[in-house]
């Protein structure tokens, strides 16, 4: 039986990249929150898993280096995009294939690093799907295009994390690694493989070779972001916040999966909690949107960042007074047992936590889109999504580090510290216009802020 393009009809693309987008996720899911889990289980110590989780957002904090490879090298016959769509699939489904019989403890820079060439190719995966929909989508669609994007990279994040959770009590943690190539196959095969990308224009290369090419584009990137970057004062003090924690960061990352291990929940409890977490984040992105439409942008987004550091405090004041304060082995003889209360705490904090974090997510990107210069959105953009990604790789990996020197109180209330610096930058970026008022006099070819009102 011949598969359908779905490239072919309206709803067929929207399909097809909700599809391609839940492929993308899978592996963040999968690597951040349930291997994170497992490693802890296994009794990898925090900095460890925290270097691990870090090493793993640092592709996707250069994925601006991979647009010139996507459109030099490229096939017509197999299509420009849908070839490196294909191949990338492909080489995710391998490398989770070879890690899965590789041990935690005694392979870690092994694992880590295919676990890193994983997370390469999903984030390669993710230019090409981009220009894909730039070249296929109409106008019309573009909106529900990206709303049905959004919501297929929180799927595919659920399924990688919740759901292989689910599945290790029933079939173990090994063969999870199988379902999640499986999954991620039978996505290529049904959506990638039928593909029929439309011919579009050849890539003028210029002289030289097709790696010349790509040179002289990632040089035309960094001159078009830097010349972007110091192009309003909005725009340069947007690089600080970009590369500063938006708020707490700890209960998003390693540090959340070590001590939900710790305190005893099991992978169907901690299935449970990504669950609900990935659901309300997902679901306050888009409030937070619209509250930073009608009230401002750095407003909202200043309180939300604040907002994420109260359930962040609140779990150091009460892991410090129930006395867990440093990393306790799980398979430590004789362990410490938590009491009831602090594991309700935990719960608590880290969905409250969730609430605030989807709140200044989705503020925080459009504040970044804001004060980008139309000409050379693409590239400065892209740029502000690089930083932001950094940042993210070196929170966990200072914060898996802290805990095993000053335990869990003093690490969650450094990130809460930490969280906050960002906010200084924020008035520093100047007084911007709401969503429904033109342009200012004197700020025509420059860029344009919107949401913040006086």
């Amino acid at each position: 039986m011949k598969l359908p393009d779905l490239l072919a009809t309206p709803r067929g693309r929207l399909l097809a990249f909700f599809l391609l987008y839940v492929a993308e996720g899978i592996p963040s899911g999968f690597t951040g929150t349930a291997i994170a889990t497992q490693m802890r289980r296994q009794g990898l110590d925090p900095a460890a898993i925290g270097a691990f989780v870090g090493a793993l957002y640092l592709p996707w904090g250069i994925k601006w280096a991979y647009g010139p490879f996507v459109d030099v090298l490229s096939s017509d016959r197999w299509g420009r995009r849908r070839a490196w769509i294909i191949g990338t699939q492909a080489l995710m489904v391998a490398t989770l294939l070879i890690a899965s019989p590789l041990d935690f403890r005694s392979q870690l820079g092994l694992f880590t690093s295919l676990m890193f060439l994983n997370n390469l190719f999903a984030a390669t995966q993710d230019v090409a799907i981009d220009a894909l929909a730039v070249n296929v989508l109409r106008a019309d669609q573009a909106g529900i295009a990206n709303g049905l994007m959004f919501g297929g990279s929180y799927l595919g994040i659920g399924i990688g994390g919740a759901g292989v959770l689910f599945l290790t009590s029933v079939i173990g943690f090994q063969a999870t690694f199988w379902i999640v190539a499986l999954v991620i196959s039978l996505i290529t095969l049904v959506v990638a493989v039928p593909m029929v990308e439309p011919k579009s224009s050849p890539r003028l290369r210029g002289p030289g070779s097709p790696l010349a090419a790509i040179a002289r584009e990632l040089g035309a990137f960094a001159r078009d972001a830097g010349r972007a970057f110091i192009s309003s004062r909005a725009a340069f003090f947007a690089i600080f916040v970009a590369a500063l924690p938006m708020g707490a960061y700890a209960l998003s990352l390693s540090l959340q999966s070590n001590l939900a291990v710790e305190l005893g929940l099991d992978d169907r409890a901690i299935g449970v909690l990504t669950l609900v977490c990935t659901v309300v984040t997902a679901s306050l992105c888009v409030v937070g949107g619209w509250v930073s439409d009608r009230f401002g942008r750095r407003r909202s987004l200043a309180i939300f960042i604040a907002g994420t550091t109260l359930p962040t405090i609140a779990l150091a004041v009460a892991m410090h007074q129930h006395h867990w304060i440093l990393p306790v082995a799980p398979d430590l003889p004789d362990r410490p047992i938590p009491s009831r209360e602090l594991v309700r705490f935990f719960f608590a904090a880290v969905v409250v936590y969730s609430v605030f974090q989807g709140l200044y997510y989705g503020v925080g990107t459009a504040i970044f889109m804001d004060v980008t210069t139309p000409a050379v959105a693409g590239t400065q953009f892209t740029a502000y999504m690089a930083l932001c990604n950094l940042t993210t790789s070196y929170s966990s990996t200072w914060q898996g580090a802290a805990l095993t020197r000053w335990g869990y109180p003093t690490t969650l209330g450094v990130d809460c510290l930490v969280g906050l610096i960002g906010l200084l930058f924020l008035p520093m970026m100047g007084k911007v216009l709401r969503g429904n008022e033109p342009e200012a006099a004197g700020q025509v070819g420059q860029n344009r802020s919107v949401g913040e009102g006086g």
